[in-house]
């Protein structure tokens, strides 16, 4: 285990990955404020649905998110050309984890990969070499690092894959009407919207996904086939990119590539200039005991974390339940309606609910279909009613349809939501069942 993991290995590919990582973060960044996705998702919502636990995390107030992202992005940039690399790399990684946790509206798998990714960036000598810190003090420079600084990443992206391609094989993905129903949203789409909505796309994209994500991380590490899957690669990614338009991700996946081709490889695109690190020494560190016991850790995490949807409950898809966290990407569509009833407890009076009053439409798409945010603005009028005096209670009337079946009750609409508790591990009575 020491000899495997504590092998040096050029790190050629550690180098040109901190280099992209921190373009990446600083694109997506900027990005993210001159596309308008702060204003629409962060100042103009009067509050936002946080991950439950967090709600004491809300956006700065004003504009001040704009200059939140711009710092965000700058300290992208430093990381990029390694200047004052890990107090970069960590501010980046906080900031980024502050506005993940405190809002899920917009959530995307990509953005719990770039929080998992920054901070395990810290730890790694990616500043060892092509970096302002090397400039400035030259007895930083390192042409190797251990080998469990490329092995952190296959591993990651060997449970990210795999959990994904198992998460597909489900009825409504296999007989393609899940993907038949992403694509109809995308019909509008210039030159290839017609194409889209054809039968054969639909099978292409439904089996074509399970098969890249199941097999793509084994094609890179054997080297006959590396070549093609990474054809493979380049080809899957930019489809996902022009049909999904999921920011930074597919660039990302493709540069995770640097970790599965050789170091010569590497070197002789982008580093031509490095000395290649060829002695293979197996340096052990005292703290190596210590350092494996962490991992262990956490990868057994990310191990664990996929599976709890089969501790809760009926089925995800329906309840939400786990959904999070676990690598379950565009698996679904879901659309319903929701009608929140107020109960003034001192009149019993009923105080009329306009959704648009609180919340923007995107989180009115949520607050309508998915039981934690449902439950969440339930205490959040709980709360509004609160500051006025008034103590209520919160029925809501819901219904649901997944993946274009017929509409189902989602609630109780018997159950005070208002005055329900949370449970983070446990099933709640109060999602009706799907069946």
């Amino acid at each position: 285990m020491n000899k495997f993991l504590f092998k040096h290995i050029d790190n050629s590919g550690l180098i040109v990955f901190r280099i992209v990582f921190g373009l990446l973060c600083f694109l997506e960044s900027v990005g993210a404020v001159f596309t308008g996705w702060v204003r629409r998702t962060l100042i103009e919502p009067e509050f936002t649905f946080s991950f439950i636990g967090f709600e004491w995390l809300q956006p700065l107030p004003g504009n001040w998110m704009y200059a939140y992202y711009i710092l965000m992005g700058i300290f992208g940039l430093l990381v990029m050309v390694g200047y004052k690399y890990r107090f970069s790399m960590f501010m980046f990684a906080t900031m980024w984890t502050a506005t993940y946790l405190m809002q899920k509206s917009s959530y995307n798998n990509h953005y719990y990969l770039l929080f998992i990714l920054s901070y395990l960036m810290v730890f790694l000598p990616a500043n060892r070499y092509a970096s302002l810190d090397v400039k400035f003090n030259p007895s930083l420079k390192r042409i190797s690092m251990p080998s469990w600084c490329k092995w952190i990443f296959v591993i990651q992206l060997f449970i990210l894959y795999t959990y994904a391609s198992i998460a597909k094989i489900y009825p409504d993905w296999l007989d393609t009407s899940v993907v038949a129903l992403l694509m109809k949203g995308r019909a509008y789409y210039p030159i290839i919207g017609d194409l889209l909505q054809q039968e054969w796309i639909h099978y292409f994209i439904a089996y074509g996904g399970i098969l890249f994500d199941g097999l793509i991380i084994p094609l890179l590490l054997f080297k006959p086939t590396r070549k093609y899957a990474f054809f493979a690669s380049i080809f899957f990614h930019l489809f996902n990119s022009i049909v999904f338009q999921i920011g930074i991700f597919p660039y990302l996946s493709l540069a995770f590539s640097l970790f599965f081709f050789s170091p010569k490889t590497v070197r002789n695109i982008f580093l031509k200039k490095k000395k290649l690190y060829t002695a293979n020494e197996v340096k052990v560190p005292t703290y190596n005991k210590l350092l494996i016991a962490v991992f262990s850790i956490y990868f057994l995490i990310h191990i664990a974390l996929p599976l709890r949807i089969h501790y809760f409950e009926d089925n995800v898809l329906w309840t939400e339940e786990g959904h999070r966290l676990s690598w379950r990407m565009m698996l679904r569509a879901k659309n319903g309606s929701a009608t929140y009833t107020v109960i003034d407890e001192a009149t019993n009076n009923a105080i009329p609910i306009k959704l648009s009053d609180f919340l923007t439409k995107k989180q009115q798409r949520s607050a309508s279909t998915k039981p934690d945010f449902i439950w969440q603005f339930a205490q959040h009028l709980k709360q509004h009613f609160a500051e006025k005096g008034i103590s209520v209670k919160v029925y809501v009337r819901a219904y649901v349809s997944v993946n274009g079946k017929p509409s189902k009750p989602l609630i109780d609409s018997k159950v005070d939501l208002a005055n329900e508790e949370w449970y983070h591990f446990k099933h709640h009575d109060w999602i009706l069942p799907s069946k």
